[in-house]
């Protein structure tokens, strides 16, 4: 059985995925036999994310490829999976001008998963992700949403596995 008290759960969910749905549906189902259960429980209660709530995560994640303010736990996990991205300028300059082609298309943030991707891999996804139907997208930004808060709940919570 996990051994986590209520805030240090909430805590962590909100850390993993700040859409306040979400943290009420999976804290309401503690106490999880384990951090296994945590993540099924988690994963269903994500799928599929509505569009608001979509903008309710958006909301705390920064570009991709900037420095992230501040000092919560969240700001910490988006810099630490960042920080593996390397420093190629070009690649920057690309990503940033992307961000923006992507902004003024979607109306959004461009999110993705930098965990384990390179800067090349994360253009060649920005890139790709430019020409769908908005509609297809929002569903693809909801996935990637799921996966960076299913990486991070592990992190936070993988000593419970």
């Amino acid at each position: 059985m996990m051994d986590v008290t209520e805030t240090a759960l909430r805590e962590g969910l909100a850390a993993s995925l700040s859409v306040n749905r979400w943290i009420d549906e999976v804290a309401a189902q503690q106490p999880f036999a384990s951090a296994a259960e945590l993540l099924s429980v988690a994963t269903a209660a994500a799928t599929p994310l509505s569009p608001s709530e979509i903008d309710e995560a958006i909301a705390h994640h920064p570009r991709i490829g900037e420095k992230q303010v501040g000092e919560g736990r969240s700001q910490q996990f988006s810099r630490a999976e960042q920080s593996a991205l390397g420093d190629d300028v070009s690649l920057q300059e690309q990503i940033a001008a992307g961000n923006a082609a992507y902004e003024e298309r979607f109306g959004r943030v461009f999110i993705v998963r930098a965990a384990g991707r390179t800067r090349a891999d994360i253009l060649g996804e920005l890139t790709r992700r430019l020409e769908l139907p908005n509609a297809t997208e929002l569903e693809i930004v909801g996935e990637q949403l799921r996966e960076i808060a299913l990486l991070r709940l592990v992190q936070i919570f993988g000593q419970h596995l």
